[in-house]
């Protein structure tokens, strides 16, 4: 018997009175009818609860009781104040009061309990005893005085019945009933069963309202299935949002751990000590206590996270149940269970009589809008501890829990959360380097050649930049652009492009080795997706095939790839083919605007102006590719998911790398195509004054003196930090927008109608109701973001050294803001399997193979390194002090193809200009044609370019042969627990044979006694008829 508990400390009006503790007294509590009516026109939002008796004083009457009741609310002649507060039932029973009034104790709940009972009997009074004897003096119905700040609901029921017992001792024992606060209602209820006692696993959702005879029936039918499937419902219909609250009893999920092959902890088996401590040596040597005892700060707080003991692991069966530990936070954990009652949910059909696959899983439910969502619950206690200590910005430098988070989440977004650190922390040493080759660039600032010539020149006349309305203008302009350019382009640009080649192998491999030793602690070693089961809309498309139709009679039969998946497969690339080329064209359409904007007077300054030419022009035509990119983007993705369903992927992990592959592909031409025009295309083919080379009539575009590297840094830092600018924005402000407009919307009543009412979230399932639902391939855009990330540093960071360091400052907070988005914004995604991050492996070894020749050809086309070691071999001039006028070709002014029309220009009398190019002067027999120097640095580059990447896939080749994936220790322990384990069940099965045998002999023995006596007996019997005949 529940009653409510109320206080008069409450100094805010009723109005605002929070919803969940509104929900709490229309279900529990009695009122006065005037005072009901007054708060009924507060609470709107709750309309469909307002007669609701939950969790009720007469929850332990049965239903009948429980009507009478609700008629008698209206009518119940007990007053009270607006004012309540949380606390527990304990301290109003012994009247602890710390305001000034008379009466702390004026009224328990005690007398609240009896009356609500007495009402229900159909008595208008209290029953004698009760509300006598509390501290203060009562004035005939509720005091004035007050109380303090509650302490909460804890524990203490057992002495709050003691107590309430004992001072109810006159009543009946029809009307002694113990009363619950609010909190203790709550906790009570919270992610439980009504019984308080059985966890909800599941949550099923659908419209309260929804009348439609046809869902009604399937919705049985479905819950009718789980129910033989040993799942035990429970419904909710308190709002106009019914619930469906599942639970998986140790039966259930012991069958299907069995089914789905789920390795679990063993208990401890003598022997394992002496392998795991093998192990752990590699770990506790000098050196890593050492780092460990350095970084102190960066540790777990390891009482709320305390290290797991090392167990071995055995895929589950029910004849080996004595050997699991079922007492370690492993063995079938949260997450476990959650993928469990989900494989069953998939697999429930909902129609009777022709169960087919188009009528089967909670999702073709939730598509029809039967059910309106399905979805786990968040744990409140898991949930804090890890916003507290993980999901927490100023925790940015602290370790991750990933054995909590595993338990939590599942193993797939543990190992996301574990690369995505990883790789965090493997940013660290580059990004050191890549400050080294900046500080470098600015410390030998003034030592580099063409800029200091290019600063102290005072005649050089460069040629126009665009045929009619561009003038001629000096070299010294592109003074500081050139001094700009050698930060990215100095000695230092080959060894960090070396170096990057490099770490980006030793990092995928230590990756591989360190997600081993994960797996392996997760009992997930061996783990295949072979046996994933097939994908229900897989099995639906199947059925619906015309051509499958009578061929097969299996539920997952083989569908052959020429006749069936041939055909989709094929439209879905070329649809992507499609889109790549879209992706060409928009990034054709930005080269063109800008050659348009070289050749006409810019909007956005004078065209002659450097700032215009070097600044303005390369950062708007950058802001326009990351707007172009992005909606194309936004396009794809949602396109991809539609093309990726027409496919026929037999499983899950099948659909995700073959979703991930074409939105990879097509993301790796949208970000990375105006970036590989800059470093390879421009300025290379620009033609010379006389002859230029037109696109559309338009002139191509030329870099500046020194080179396009600097133009190439601009744009990698646009497209690079706005991409990631981006996704904050879309990942983090607009969920927390959204939620914001929403909660403000329903507090100040923007939502009239009534679907349009929010749920009030009075416990765990109604909370999470609310949140964002995670999908299947959630984790996709967060590998994609920080894998397209990957490229942008192995690709192009030797034209931005710091740009590890940029990705190494948003991965710091992208850990942070990924584990708050999933806790505070996603409902709790059902926990998966994996051994690795799957596909997306492979796609950063395929981009570090291309990185090594993208390097080299920037190095080898885009710097001034091999033009550098030509000019010093063939002139000897090692200083360079003539090299900036070895770079630049003389051109005739009276050859211009087009003549430029300078108007009152200082310029006009110019017979002779500059241009960046290696060709003859215009007095030389050949002029303009290729001089030997020029073909001399095209050998040298393309020699350097075969050198360096042959030098640089050998390293690689070693490193990987040198890092193996697995190491040697956790092999050989790999190798000796499957020998422990082995022998441990055979030694296991011979003491069961023995047990057998030996309760086998044991009821022979006694079989064999008990016919003994039986023979015995018969003979006594037939002497004794013997004797008798004889006498």
């Amino acid at each position: 018997m529940y009653s409510a508990v109320r206080t008069h400390d409450y100094d805010y009006p009723e109005s605002e009175m929070d919803e969940r503790e509104s929900l709490y007294f229309d279900t529990i509590s009695l009122a006065d009818s005037e005072a009901a009516a007054a708060a009924a026109a507060h609470r709107k939002s709750i309309s469909q609860s307002r007669n609701t008796i939950y969790h009720s004083a007469v929850d332990l009457a049965g239903d009948e009781n429980r009507s009478s009741l609700r008629l008698g609310v209206e009518n119940a002649a007990l007053a009270w104040q607006p004012g309540y507060r949380q606390s527990t039932a304990l301290e109003h029973l012994n009247g602890n009061g710390n305001g000034n009034g008379n009466g702390g104790g004026d009224q328990t709940d005690a007398v609240i309990a009896a009356q609500m009972i007495a009402m229900q009997n159909g008595r208008g009074h209290l029953p004698t005893g009760i509300g006598a004897s509390t501290e203060g003096n009562n004035s005939g119905g509720f005091g004035n005085g007050g109380g303090g700040a509650g302490r909460g609901a804890g524990g203490g029921d057992d002495e709050v019945s003691r107590r309430l017992l004992r001072t109810s001792s006159n009543i009946s024992n029809k009307d002694k009933k113990l009363p619950i606060t609010y909190s203790q209602w709550k906790s009570r209820t919270y992610r439980r069963f009504d019984d308080g006692k059985r966890s909800v696993d599941f949550v099923l959702a659908y419209n309260g309202e929804d009348q439609l005879e046809e869902h009604r029936r399937k919705r049985e039918i479905f819950e009718a299935n789980l129910q033989r499937e040993g799942l035990q419902l429970e419904h909710n219909k308190v709002q106009r949002v019914h619930f469906i609250k599942i639970h998986a009893p140790a039966e259930v999920l012991y069958r299907y751990a069995e089914v789905l092959k789920i390795k679990v902890p063993l208990k401890p088996i003598p022997g394992q000590d002496q392998i795991f401590a093998e192990t752990a040596h590699e770990f506790k040597s000098c050196l890593s206590r050492m780092c460990r005892s350095l970084f102190s700060s960066v540790q777990l707080n390891s009482e709320l996270f305390p290290e797991r003991e090392p167990r071995i692991h055995l895929e589950f069966s029910k004849n080996y149940l004595e050997l699991y530990d079922t007492e370690h936070p492993n063995f079938l954990d949260a997450s476990t269970r959650y993928s469990i009652i989900s494989f069953i949910l998939q697999r429930q059909h909902f129609v009777e009589g022709e169960e087919t696959a188009d009528n089967l899983g909670i999702e073709k439910l939730v598509q029809d809008g039967i059910y309106t969502c399905s979805y786990t619950l968040h744990d409140k206690d898991d949930r804090d501890r890890l916003l507290k200590e993980w999901a927490n910005i100023s925790k940015w430098k602290n370790l991750q829990p990933l054995d909590q988070i595993k338990d939590y989440f599942g193993a797939k977004v543990a190992l996301y959360f574990a690369w995505l650190g990883f790789y965090t922390k493997m940013l660290i040493p580059i990004s050191i380097l890549g400050i080294l080759c900046f500080l470098y660039g600015f410390i030998t600032w003034g030592s580099d050649p063409i800029s200091r010539d290019i600063c102290d020149d005072n005649g050089t006349i460069m040629c126009p930049q665009c045929d009619r309305n561009c003038d001629f203008w000096r070299l010294n302009e592109t003074c500081t652009s050139s001094k700009f350019n050698y930060l990215i382009d100095n000695n230092m640009t080959v060894v960090f492009a070396l170096t990057m080649s490099i770490w980006a192998v030793v990092y995928l491999e230590f990756w591989k080795r360190y997600s081993a030793g994960l797996v392996h602690r997760w009992g997930l070693t061996g783990f295949t997706h072979h046996v994933e089961h097939p994908r229900p809309q897989y099995l639906a498309k199947i059925s619906r095939s015309r051509k499958l139709a009578g061929k097969t009679t299996t539920l997952d039969p083989d569908v052959p790839f020429w006749s069936f998946k041939f055909l989709p497969n094929f439209t879905s690339y070329s649809i992507m083919v499609l889109f790549i080329c879209i992706s060409v064209i928009a990034i054709a359409g930005i080269i063109i605007y800008r050659m348009a904007q070289r050749a006409s007077h810019s909007i956005l300054g004078s065209e002659n102006s450097m700032t215009f030419k070097v600044m303005i022009l390369p950062m708007t035509a950058g802001i326009i590719d990351l707007i172009v990119i992005s909606l194309l983007d936004m396009v794809y993705s949602s396109l991809a998911v539609k093309l990726t369903n027409y496919e026929y992927c037999r499983t899950q992990t099948e659909y995700d790398e073959s979703l991930t592959i074409k939105n990879y592909v097509f993301q790796f031409v949208n970000y990375y195509s105006s970036l590989f025009y800059i470093a390879f295309l421009k300025g290379k083919f620009v033609g010379y004054p006389a002859k230029y080379n037109r696109v559309l009539g338009f002139r191509q575009e030329e870099c500046n003196p020194g080179g396009c590297l600097m133009e190439l840094c601009m744009q990698l830092v646009i497209i690079m930090a706005g991409k990631q600018a981006v996704n904050a924005i879309v990942e983090m402000l607009i969920p927390y927008l959204m939620r914001t407009i929403k909660e403000l919307s329903y507090r100040h009543g923007w939502y009239k109608s009534h679907e349009d009412q929010r749920l009030v979230p009075y416990n765990q399932f109604t909370e999470d109701y609310n949140l964002l639902p995670a999908e299947n391939n959630s984790l996709y855009v967060e590998y994609l973001e920080m894998v397209v990330q990957f490229g942008f540093i192995t690709l192009f960071s030797l034209a931005f050294p710091l740009a590890p360091l940029l990705a190494l400052l948003n991965n710091v907070l992208e850990v942070r803001l990924d584990a708050i988005k999933m806790l505070r914004f996603l409902r709790r995604p059902v926990g998966m399997r994996a051994r690795d991050i799957g596909v997306w492996q492979g796609i950063m070894t395929v981009v570090t193979r291309i990185a090594v020749a993208s390097s080299a050809m920037i190095i080898a086309f885009s710097t001034n390194l091999i033009p550098k070691i030509v000019y010093a071999a063939s002139s000897g001039d090692i200083e360079l002090n003539n090299y900036l006028n070895f770079t630049l070709a003389v051109f005739n002014t009276q050859d211009f193809q087009v003549q430029p029309l300078l108007g009152e220009s200082q310029h006009v009398n110019e017979t002779v200009c500059r241009y960046t190019e290696f060709r003859n002067p215009p007095d030389d027999p050949h002029p303009y044609k290729r001089p030997m120097i020029y073909w001399k640095i095209l050998t040298g580059r393309l020699a350097f370019i075969v050198i360096y990447q042959n030098i640089i896939t050998m390293l690689q080749g070693i490193l990987r042969w040198a890092v193996p994936d697995v190491s040697g220790r956790l092999l050989k322990r790999i190798k000796h627990e499957n020998f422990l384990l082995r022998e441990h069940i055979i030694e296991y099965e011979k003491q069961h044979a023995m047990k057998l045998v030996q309760t086998e002999v044991s009821v022979g023995q006694q079989k064999a006694e008990s016919n003994l006596r039986q023979r015995q007996s018969e003979t006594a019997n037939r002497r004794s008829e013997e004797a008798t005949s004889f006498v």
